[in-house]
């Protein structure tokens, strides 16, 4: 009875350890990788925050205090990494829908509040539920791309399928641009374009809406756009300006790229040091770097400037390898669902990474956005790490059709 027993106890978790051994685990130590690396950047970026005096009795310093945060949000996000991994991501998916509405109520009493950034506050957590509406998006895509057609072989026309993926994706970037939250916006464009390309969109129709969007763009920039945000336009025509090399204020509109792009091209190989002082050269250390913001949306400046070319490039290679282990996890995904999903999580991942470190580097304007894993961003890194989550779930199930007809030719 008792061997018995135990044979069946070891045989009811074996399951669960498949999928243990079973996990990408290049995936695993990179994300991990960029998570930790980003405590010790957000140490020194938002040392010079001002906080309390209990605060700086506790922890020493403003750095240590919001790496101490970001380390309890990596604890909540990594029970909603290996939750979502090791839960079949076509269960998840079911909850596309629900996710969707919520985070669109959520948005619209964002939208009401007080507040310059559109955060809410709920049971004491602070967040952005903007970021809420692109993951919840890309579940519904996933899920209404390939379940649709299954209903009727209407839903599976290309006209239908652009049709779904234009509703789905126009709905939260208007309303994240009247919030105006552009660069959680502009976010929506690549995600939506792979979406239409892994969705089976024709070429034809592709190139169709390519045309129609560069013959828009002009009336999106003069008049649509200066409709839904106030600061855009303004920094879009600042970028501009420094790019053609023309006159532009660096102590009022241009400050920013100006005081950033020096940060990043000073730095040489090696860098000024980690929490280098004012002494050293710091430009962080001197306050040119947005205090306020030196610790999510410029850190990549922060990065650049106290480690120099050498500490760049490690980062870039280590959002690389992520990003390629998506699309080698994207192709032996095992249906057109965990295909999407896949794609969509590294083009949103992408999107961010081109655009934190683009603004930097003034190849994009400043749209004041996180860099996924490594910012100080709240639920942001939670969400990054459920949807990397959802990632590892599909790798892990990639066989579990397969292995249901084995087990059914066994018995």
């Amino acid at each position: 009875m008792g061997g018995g027993s135990r044979m069946v106890a070891t045989l009811r978790m074996t399951p669960f350890l498949r999928k243990i051994l079973g996990m990408n685990w290049v995936l695993v130590f990179v994300m991990y990788g960029l998570l930790i690396f980003g405590v010790f950047m957000i140490e020194s970026a938002a040392r010079h925050l001002s906080v309390s005096k209990e605060v700086l009795g506790q922890f020493g310093s403003a750095g240590a205090y919001y790496a101490w945060l970001q380390k309890r949000w990596i604890l909540l996000g990594s029970v909603a990494y290996f939750g979502a991994a090791f839960v079949d991501y076509r269960l998840i998916r079911w909850l596309g829908i629900p996710f969707y509405l919520v985070s669109m109520a959520l948005m619209v009493l964002a939208m009401q509040q007080d507040d310059a950034v559109h955060r809410l506050t709920l049971a004491g957590f602070s967040f952005q539920p903007a970021q809420l509406g692109i993951s919840s998006g890309i579940l519904l895509i996933a899920w209404l791309i390939q379940d649709l057609p299954k209903i009727h072989r209407w839903f599976g026309a290309p006209f239908i399928r652009i049709g779904i993926i234009a509703v789905v994706a126009v709905v939260p970037f208007l309303m994240v641009m009247k919030m105006g939250d552009m660069g959680s916006a502009l976010v929506w464009i690549p995600v939506s374009i792979v979406a239409l390309l892994i969705g089976g969109a024709p070429f034809r129709y592709l190139s169709f809406m390519a045309l129609i969007g560069a013959g828009l763009i002009p009336l999106l920039y003069f008049i649509a756009l200066p409709l839904v945000s106030e600061r855009g336009p303004e920094r879009i025509d600042t970028w501009l300006r420094m790019m053609r090399g023309q006159e532009v204020d660096v102590q009022n509109e241009g400050y920013a790229p100006h005081k950033i792009s020096i940060a990043v091209g000073k730095a040489y190989w090696k860098g000024v040091g980690w929490k280098a002082s004012a002494e050293q050269g710091s430009l962080h250390a001197k306050g040119f770097i947005p205090k306020d913001t030196a610790h999510s949306d410029y850190i990549f400046a922060v990065i650049a400037e106290e480690l120099g070319f050498r500490g760049s490039l490690l980062l870039l290679t280590a959002f690389a390898l992520l990003l390629i282990q998506g699309l080698f996890i994207a192709f032996y995904s095992r249906d057109v669902s965990g295909r999407l999903l896949v794609s969509l999580v590294v083009a949103l991942i992408f999107a961010h990474v081109f655009e934190s470190i683009g603004m930097c580097v003034l190849i994009m304007p400043i749209t004041g956005i996180p860099l996924p894993l490594v910012s100080y961003s709240g639920t942001f890194v939670v969400i990054c790490m459920m949807l990397l989550g959802l990632v590892q779930s599909v790798w892990i199930h990639r066989n579990a059709r397969q292995e249901v007809r084995i087990k059914s030719a066994n018995d």
